[in-house]
């Protein structure tokens, strides 16, 4: 399947704010409407962006109804998820029917939003792992990450630099970039929305995961052999969690599950559930390069 592209935004295209998943603070969104205008864009709010249906941001066919709307107006052309959460997954049956390649768009966030990245991928359109409204909001939109997605969203593929770590191994890798938080794209292990294949290069990242169980989810890779046959993996940032007896920090526990394969690895890169989080542009093709100065992600097509 050829890969699709979003077009580039320019001067006065819409954007959305929806949120997929859990209950969005509304002045974080509110905070994040004058930064996406001050880049020349008109921003409007999905309907149910600030309903609320337990833990959930209005019920599934509400938080549906936001997305679709979004994904088939001709005049939208991002699509910034509001905040992560939980219950993007109950979507993605009605999403996959749409005709999302006719006319593709860009889709914004993380965490949660990984299912939305995995439906993307499945259809062969690209799509953008990075901040949400808190992050941009908090920032005014002149941090960093949020400038990287503006230019991203505008065209550009910057390329990623990740520090030097001890437990990263060398080697150089072109292929797929797919990935996102581990345990929900381990979730959609087996469905027709599993990002984790052979030949691609992985991003993963998570958050109040305990190490035993991120290794039962690397297991079940290497058991059905997708962790054996990966082309590169990139580990982010993994937080809010205790050492254990078995290991003290996380990479220590992946290092070793990778100790078999001889596919590059760069550990700590600033991606996930931290201050600093690199945008990443999934089912682009990149070349991932780990040397002793560090790694380098450049994109390629």
């Amino acid at each position: 399947m050829e890969i699709l592209t979003p077009a580039p935004l320019r001067h006065g295209d819409r954007v959305a704010i929806v949120a997929p998943s859990g209950i969005i603070k509304p002045q974080r969104v509110l905070d994040t409407l004058p930064v996406l205008a001050g880049q020349g864009w008109v921003t409007y709010v999905g309907e149910h962006t600030f309903d609320r249906c337990g833990t959930y941001a209005g019920t599934d066919d509400d938080r549906y109804s936001d997305l679709e709307a979004a994904l088939l107006d001709p005049a939208t052309r991002a699509i910034i998820c509001a905040r992560g959460g939980y219950g993007a997954v109950h979507l993605l049956e009605r999403l996959d029917r749409l005709p999302l390649r006719d006319d593709p768009k860009w889709i914004v966030g993380y965490s949660d939003i990984s299912a939305l990245h995995a439906l993307m991928t499945r259809h062969g359109i690209r799509s953008i792992h990075a901040p949400m409204c808190k992050h941009i909001a908090e920032n005014s939109g002149r941090d960093e990450d949020s400038l990287r997605l503006f230019s991203i969203l505008r065209g550009e593929q910057p390329d990623m630099r990740i520090p030097d770590n001890p437990y990263n191994r060398h080697g150089s890798a072109t292929a797929p970039l797919t990935g996102g938080n581990l345990a929900v794209i381990a979730g959609l292990i087996s469905t027709p929305y599993d990002v984790i294949k052979p030949g691609h290069i992985l991003f993963i990242e998570d958050i109040a995961e305990p190490i035993y169980k991120v290794e039962r989810i690397l297991y079940n890779l290497r058991l059905n052999g997708s962790l054996g046959h990966l082309a590169g993996l990139i580990v982010g940032r993994f937080t809010d969690y205790d050492p254990s007896r078995n290991d003290s920090t996380m990479e220590e526990m992946i290092s070793r599950m990778v100790s078999p394969y001889g596919y590059p690895v760069a550990f700590g890169a600033p991606i996930g559930h931290v201050s600093h989080n690199v945008p990443m542009i999934c089912s682009s093709t990149v070349t991932l390069s780990v040397t002793p100065d560090g790694g380098r992600l450049e994109y390629m097509s």
